[in-house]
């Protein structure tokens, strides 16, 4: 018998999420198949790669040495393959998170492009807010996030998708840009572990001298509904509202302050990230700049 690459994969897969049932998952197959090719691999190498007890998963000393040689062999495989531009070739499941945000402006035409670019990807989608992709990407659960910072914790890939200046926007059209008019309203506006729930409220609150009656909200598309009926005012992406601006359903606010544009980047950890890890990536960056130009 010869080690074969999905010996190599399932050793790799088991060894970044210390599962074998969460590698089964990822590889289409069951646990007890990833079982076999760990132990098939541990007798070829005549090494024991694995700690197995007590439904935990740990590397071995020489596990550790071996995973690093198992990821250079993937790895050119991934270079073979880019250097024949044999995209084509390109065979896995891309699990990626996204903001409320991205899905309502550029996500279709992202998702249309790694089906003319990878058609074998499939792509797994798990939408949230910023923070909390941030946790599913370090605990592993996604691969790849498009998200807004800032950042508590820093990713060895990290790509520009961009930045979303923010405007004021109301139902029904006013004139007044003094603070203490503003704060008649209500002003909807992300969660209260956001930035810009706390950039919001630092700015009204110091220069009105009252409490700010802000109401948080899990994303800001629920914000730009809310808006829509009347519910209250709120600080939104220029893209997420401009064509109801054009049409008259929301008008703009000329208060002169707003909060700090949004800054979106693509995420995710270089030395375990497959080739259309990477390559969705930088495919994100441009359709972002492309929908960004328009």
């Amino acid at each position: 018998m010869a080690i074969t690459l999905k010996h190599l994969e399932a050793f790799i897969m088991v060894s970044d999420l210390s599962s074998f049932r969460h590698a089964a998952e990822r590889l289409h197959t069951t646990q007890p198949n990833i079982s076999t090719r760990i132990t098939a691999l541990e007798t070829l190498l005549g090494h024991q790669l694995l700690e197995r007890d007590a439904g935990s998963v740990r590397l071995t000393h020489k596990g550790r040495e071996l995973l690093v040689h198992a990821r250079m062999v993937l790895a050119q495989r991934d270079n073979l393959i880019d250097a024949a531009s044999a995209n084509t070739l390109l065979d896995g499941t891309l699990r990626l998170g996204v903001t409320e945000l991205i899905i309502q402006t550029w996500l279709s035409d992202f998702l249309a492009a790694i089906k003319r670019d990878m058609p074998n990807i499939t792509v797994e989608l798990t939408a949230g807010m910023s923070q909390n992709l941030s946790s599913i990407l370090f605990d592993k659960t996604i691969d790849l996030s498009f998200q807004n910072g800032p950042f508590d914790r820093t990713t060895s890939g990290q790509i520009a998708l961009g930045e979303y200046l923010m405007v004021w926007v109301c139902a029904t059209k006013q004139s007044s840009t003094r603070p203490e008019d503003m704060t008649k309203h209500p002003i909807l506006t992300l969660n209260r572990t956001t930035e810009l729930y706390a950039e919001i409220s630092t700015h009204f609150e110091a220069l009105s001298g009252s409490k700010t009656h802000l109401v948080p909200n899990s994303n800001l598309v629920a914000c730009h509904h809310m808006v829509r009926h009347n519910m209250g005012i709120a600080a939104l992406p220029l893209t997420l509202v401009r064509d109801d601006l054009a049409s008259g359903t929301l008008h703009r606010i000329p208060y002169t302050w707003v909060p700090a544009p949004l800054r979106f980047m693509a995420r995710y950890e270089i030395e375990r990230a497959p080739l259309y890890v990477t390559k969705a990536a930088a495919l994100a960056a441009q359709v972002a700049s492309i929908y960004n130009k328009n």
